[in-house]
């Protein structure tokens, strides 16, 4: 411990020999006496600056030599206490010492200065904890148990407010009666802390309440109260009969000393009132009179007082703390408090005395001197000196004129800002750094003297041999040199940057350029342009624009005085200036960090300025960017970061004139950078042009987009040998342009695009593969251009083109070119197997996005897209795995027709709906000619690659059945020629199994749609039409009978929509019909059992769907109705039906003909003869005759019919030709076979014979019929 008490006592004496040296610099106060003439105060004062700066001096020389020579080297981030934290334990006020001091043998220098410096960070955070407690209780226990300095337990905090000093006995009060779950531990913890064995109760009380003042809170009051009680009772077991006892005795003891003590009260309580009062306070009996009344005497007798206030007051813990930190001086200096007026006395006194006690200890030689080795030691004597000496420096360079004085504090300025700087002392550093940087007066130059001028020069040294240890101080030395620069140009009468960065026209531009030159200026004598105004008027140290917002002209002897000033900086060169920014390539790698930094600061404030925006600064931006280009990566991408955000930041400016001066400035740069040549696998030019990329996407001005384009433009074209990661920052940029909303932005892009292809493609994958994908993004965001359809076309055409080079396998050929030649055969196929998996994955960005494209609103667009997507597909094709293609068709293929299903999905959705029904019309008009050429290029590509895409004819199939079954007639006629085309060009390749998937696709194209029209042709049940009722049999209505307004708006427009729904049904299953028709011509001869049993079922239902349809008799009528009044064609019911069986008799007809092993397995023959019946039973419900298998025995028997009306004609002539196909299927029957279904025929034709008929061809066919088949049984 010696040797810490050797040092603190050396600081002491350290600090009263500068403050002393302070006061004698600055002279005696205002109003005190001196023996001394004003040259011997002069000089005295001078000659205590030249000790000031002496010390300052030798501190440094010290540390430079201990620095050099040591082996240890202090980290200029010495601000932290984290290791005060690793060598103390808290415990109480001031913790406990480490083992480390209580070995002093073991102890080095180090030790000492470590020590010394933990102790002190100790108290300084508990001194600020304390301080905290005292105005916020709660936020001073979280202070200080996140800094360590007790524990984070009830028990440690409990401890620290009872054992330390300083804290407010009220704020103690306050906490511990705090009803939040932490402060009541802690309070129970308190008061648990306190042993009140073998106590009085009120000895126990007046000890219990010494350390803390109650609350004013009855609530706090009481939990504090009832626990002290419950306390008591447990260290006095047999005191009372429970804690109940000791609580109500407790409020009746303070209530008595409040009473008795308190001088407000004016009836004091008495000693029976007392008594009285706690009667029965015992589980309901007394406590002894005696016992109260000696509890009654003590408190009376002797107050129960808090512990003295142990805290200081405010202003002595203000003092105690600015000592501590050797701040006590500073304040002296401001406040001259009389103490040390008297103290100071007389100078000549106190020289005199000062001599007496040098003689005195000047024969004395048992003085032990201690030589220290480490810098540590620097920085507490630096602490307590660096305010005593900045004020000394300060106040003597801004009082005196001399040039020896001011020198000598220009150089104490300088060896301080190095001791301060060095030594990591960032707010000692910032402070003489800031004050150097006022005294230069550049912000108000009219008022400038040599001494500024020399301080613009100390700036500088110290800029150039201090550099790596200034850190965020380069903000004020950068500033200065920005504001020399100005005034130098100022001075050759040189026009300022504000007629570079704003649009002012030619004629002011020149006016400004003439009112600028100093000779002019000299001869008129006034100058009042707005900048120069502000720059003579001047203005504060941390003003934008020095003098701008103040009114008024200049005078000419402003002026004058300005001139004559600006002539004392002709002693700074521009070689002085540009030296600090050359110098910045001998930074190390923080300090140039650190330059850069605060360079961007500086240009920033340079380009927003109001009065005079200057560009200075972003030029030397520029050039620092240049001297550094060479430093390490790790370094020069920390300047980026730097430089990048300001570039971004600056570039979104609202001033468009900054904004493009900027982002050339960053044009410059990137030339510069991109002529160094990058390595493979690095991705720093794409960081390099990332600010480009950001301003591109976020400008809102359209001239500094198209100015990016033309600087990428520029970069690219001339240096496209050296761009490697940069390409994917360009197609970023050029992918924004394709989107932009200005017509020229995107023709400029694309014109070099184009050339990027075209030319330099090789470049673009040269190091990277990837970029390949960027390119192909980009290219597709062209080809959704609305501006120019010549722009898309191209674009697709280059994507063709990119995949041509894919296909070639230009993109992985570097990669396979550095294959060793040693690896074996076995290792190589593997390799070449993996690089052809890899470039799988770069078709899938180009096919998708021409599989976008199908979807575009401009017709050449969809067609160019389509033809140029499946071209790819056919002519490179062979290139693909199976499992590609599957992802191919899932990803790529079939989203082209997913507004096929969704069409479908809407109708189903949507069924009763007849805005619905317009809009699909109306969205189908283009999309049916896209599915045209669409359906064609996919059924070449399924026909090229069948036996590789065997596995997707199902999905193929369903998009075409999926067209049959559009409400839009030309998509519907577009699957149906698509699908017979696909079967008729796979012909035999197609299995059996694949033939049934068709037929089955077709099968459920028919019954899903049925139940769709169902539900709609319900709806007609609602509608209630006039003179239609629920008996129709022998109604038969005339045109002249309908009216429009047997119908209502709504309901004529849901007649309207049913009608067309209806029509398009039946003409998709006539389609449907048709083309099973067309299929089984191909495969009739071929045919399995199971596929044969699926066409019957899917003939059969059509046939029962279409007379379930027919029968609808009283729904015929309404529609019939309501076509009449709306000009409508009604649905062709009649023929649907008539065409379903029809084609279902033909195809029975033609497996029994030409198929006889299936009609074996199948019996054809009474499926036909089900048929026939049906075909004859229709025909004879139709006549209005009765059948005779319908007629009851007990039903009378007409005597005659009635003839049939028109209407009926008209459909029995509809039917004829269909009866007669069946008359005479059954006359084409064998006899035996016409024998087994004779009792089923017959009945019928009978009826036949009774009916009326509208032409003589079924009666001729039906007497055949009698005298071919049943002539013969009856013969017989």
């Amino acid at each position: 411990m010696t040797a810490t008490s050797i040092l603190q006592t050396s600081l002491k004496d350290t600090c009263r020999i500068v403050n002393g040296l302070l006061k004698t610099a600055l002279g005696p106060p205002s109003g005190s006496t001196t023996t001394l003439s004003p040259a011997q105060d002069i000089t005295f004062r001078h000659e205590s600056v030249k000790c000031l700066v002496s010390i300052v001096k030798s501190m440094g020389a010290w540390m430079d030599q201990q620095l050099r020579l040591g082996d240890s080297y202090l980290p200029r981030s010495y601000e932290t206490e984290a290791s005060v934290e690793n060598h103390l334990t808290q415990n109480g006020e001031e913790g406990t010492v480490t083992d480390y001091e209580l070995h002093p043998e073991a102890n080095s220098e180090v030790s000492d200065a470590t020590t010394l410096e933990q102790r002190r960070a100790y108290k300084i955070e508990m001194q600020k904890g304390i301080s905290l407690f005292n105005r916020k209780p709660s936020k001073g226990i979280e202070f200080l148990i996140s800094v360590k300095k007790i524990g984070g337990s009830a028990e440690d905090v409990a401890v620290f407010l009872k054992n330390t000093n300083g804290l407010n006995e009220s704020m103690i009060g306050d906490y511990l009666g705090d009803r939040e779950e932490f402060p009541l531990k802690v309070m129970h913890a308190y008061v648990d802390s306190f042993n009140f064995k073998g106590m009085d109760f009120g000895e126990a009380i007046r000890l219990f309440l010494r350390g803390f003042r109650l609350p004013g809170e009855a609530q706090k009051i009481d939990r504090i109260m009832e626990k002290f009680a419950e306390r008591y009772c447990k260290c006095n077991p047999n005191s009372f009969t429970s804690a109940d006892t000791a609580y109500v005795l407790a409020y009746s003891v303070i209530l008595l000393n409040t009473d008795a003590h308190n001088n407000m009260v004016k009836d004091k309580m008495t000693k029976a009132d007392f008594i009285r009062n706690n009667r029965g306070i015992d589980d309901g009996k007394d406590l002894p009179e005696e016992y109260l009344g000696s509890l009654y005497n003590q408190i009376v007798k002797n107050e129960i007082k808090m512990k003295s206030d142990s805290s200081e007051p405010p202003s002595k813990q203000a003092n105690s703390f600015n000592k501590l930190l050797g701040l006590d001086g500073i304040l002296n200096l401001v406040t001259w408090k009389q103490t040390e007026e008297k103290a100071l006395g007389a100078n000549g006194l106190l020289i005199k005395h000062i001599q007496e006690q040098f003689k005195a200890k000047s024969g004395k030689s048992e003085s032990v001197y201690h030589a220290v080795t480490d810098v540590a030691i620097l920085r507490f004597m630096a602490e307590v000196c660096w305010g005593p000496m900045l004020a000394a420096f300060s106040v003597t360079l801004d009082q005196s004129d001399d040039r020896l004085a001011t020198s000598h504090c220009l150089l104490g300025f300088r060896y301080a800002v190095h001791v301060t700087a060095v030594m990591g002392m960032q707010t000692q550093r910032d402070a003489f750094v800031t004050s150097m940087a006022k005294f230069t007066y550049l912000h108000c130059a009219a008022d400038m003297k040599q001494k500024n001028v020399d301080a613009v020069k100390a700036i500088i040294s110290i800029a150039i041999e201090d550099g790596n240890f200034l850190q965020e101080a380069w903000e004020h030395i950068l500033t200065c040199l920005s504001r020399i620069e100005h005034l130098q140009l100022l001075g050759e009468g040189a026009p300022t940057d504000a007629s570079i960065l704003t649009g002012t026209n030619v004629e002011t531009e020149e006016k400004i350029s003439k009112s600028m030159g100093f000779p002019a200026l000299k001869k008129k004598g006034t100058l009042q342009n707005p900048a120069m105004v502000a720059v003579v008027r001047g203005g504060s140290y941390d003003s934008t624009s020095t003098g701008g917002n103040t009114p008024g002209l200049v005078t000419p002897e402003q002026i004058n005085n300005f001139i004559s000033n600006l002539n004392l900086l002709d002693q700074i060169g521009n070689f002085e200036l540009n030296h600090v920014f050359a110098h910045s390539q001998r930074l190390n790698s923080e300090a140039i960090v650190a330059f850069v930094k605060a360079l961007c600061k500086v240009a920033i404030s340079e380009l927003q300025s109001p009065t005079d925006p200057r560009v200075f600064s972003l030029t030397k931006i520029v050039e620092i960017a240049h001297y550094n280009m060479n430093r390490i990566r790790l370094v020069w991408s920390r300047i980026w970061n730097v430089l990048s955000d300001f570039f971004v930041s600056v570039g979104l400016s609202e001033n468009l004139s900054v904004a493009i001066f900027v982002m050339d400035s960053l044009r410059q740069l990137a030339m510069k950078f991109l002529e160094r040549e990058e390595l493979a696998n690095y991705n720093f030019q794409n960081e390099f042009l990332r600010p480009f990329v950001i301003v591109m996407q976020k400008s809102s001005s359209g001239e500094i987009r198209e100015l990016i384009i033309r600087c990428i433009s520029q970069m690219v074209l001339s240096r496209v040998s050296n761009v490697k990661s940069g390409w994917k920052s360009v197609f970023m940029i050029f992918t924004a342009a394709a989107a932009d909303e200005r017509k020229n932005i995107v023709l400029l892009a694309f014109e070099t695009m184009e050339k990027i292809v075209r030319e330099y493609f090789p470049y673009i994958t040269e190091t990277e593969i990837l970029t390949f994908t960027d390119c192909v993004k980009c290219l597709i965001t062209f080809t959704t251009s609305r501006f120019n359809s010549d722009v898309s076309l191209n674009a697709i055409a280059f994507l063709r083109f990119c995949a041509v080079k894919l296909a070639e396998g230009g993109l992985v050929s570097n990669n396979k070119s550095v294959v060793d030649d040693s690896i074996p055969e076995v290792n190589k196929a593997v390799d070449t197997s993996s690089d052809k998996d890899d470039s799988m994955s770069f078709w899938v960005p180009l096919l998708t996005g021409l599989s976008k494209l199908a979807s575009d609103p401009r017709s050449a667009i969809r067609k160019s897209s389509l033809e140029v997507l499946f071209n790819i597909l056919k002519d490179h094709g062979h290139l693909f795995s199976c499992q590609f293609w599957s992802d191919v068709f899932t990803s790529v293929v079939f989203p082209i027709f997913d507004s096929v299903s969704d069409k479908r999905d809407t109708r189903r959705d949507g069924q009763n709906s007849p805005t619905s029904r317009s809009s699909n019309a109306e969205g189908s008009a283009w999309d049916s000619e896209t599915f045209a050429v669409a359906a064609e290029c996919l059924i070449d590509l399924i026909v090229s690659f069948f036996d590789v895409l065997r596995s997707q004819l199902p999905g193929v199939v369903s998009i075409l059945t999926g067209f049959i079954r559009s409400p839009v007639q030309g998509l519907a006629s577009t699957g149906y020629a698509a699908l017979v085309r696909l079967v008729d060009d796979l012909g035999s390749r197609l299995s059996e199994n694949e033939w049934r998937q068709i037929f089955l696709a077709l099968k459920e194209a028919t019954t899903s749609a049925t139940p769709g029209v169902r539900k709609v042709l319900k709806s007609m049940d609602n509608i209630d039409v006039p003179g239609i009722s629920q008996s129709y049999n022998d109604m038969d209505m005339s045109d002249h009978e309908l009216t429009n307004d047997d119908f209502e708006d709504d309901n004529l427009q849901t007649a309207a929509y049913i009608v067309s729904r209806l029509k398009s049904h039946i003409s998709m299953q006539l389609l449907i019909i048709q083309v099973t028709t067309d299929l089984l011509k191909m495969h009739l001869q071929s045919l399995s059992v199971a596929n044969t049993s699926i066409i019957l079922e899917l003939f059969s239902s059509i046939a029962s769907h279409a007379h379930e349809l027919n029968s609808e008799t009283l729904l015929q009528k309404k529609l019939q109705k309501a076509c009449s009044i709306l000009g409508l064609t009604p649905p062709p019911m009649v023929h649907f039906e008539n065409e379903s069986h029809q084609n279902y008799l033909n195809f029975l007809q033609n497996i029994l003909a030409n198929n006889p092993s299936l009609c074996k397995e199948i019996n054809v023959e009474a499926e036909l003869i089900t048929a026939c019946i049906k075909i004859l039973q229709i025909y004879v419900s139709c006549t209005g005759s009765i059948s005779a298998q319908q007629r009851l025995v007990d039903q009378p028997v007409p005597h005659w019919i009635l003839p049939l009306g028109s209407a009926k004609k008209e459909e029995l002539a509809t039917r004829t030709s269909l009866v007669v196909s069946a008359l005479r299927v059954l006359s084409g029957l064998e006899n035996d076979s016409f024998k087994r279904y004779v009792s089923q025929i017959f009945p019928l034709l009978v009826d036949l014979v009774r009916s009326e008929h509208s032409s003589g061809e079924v009666q001729r066919v039906l007497s055949y019929l009698f005298q071919s088949c049943i002539g013969p049984i009856v013969m017989e």
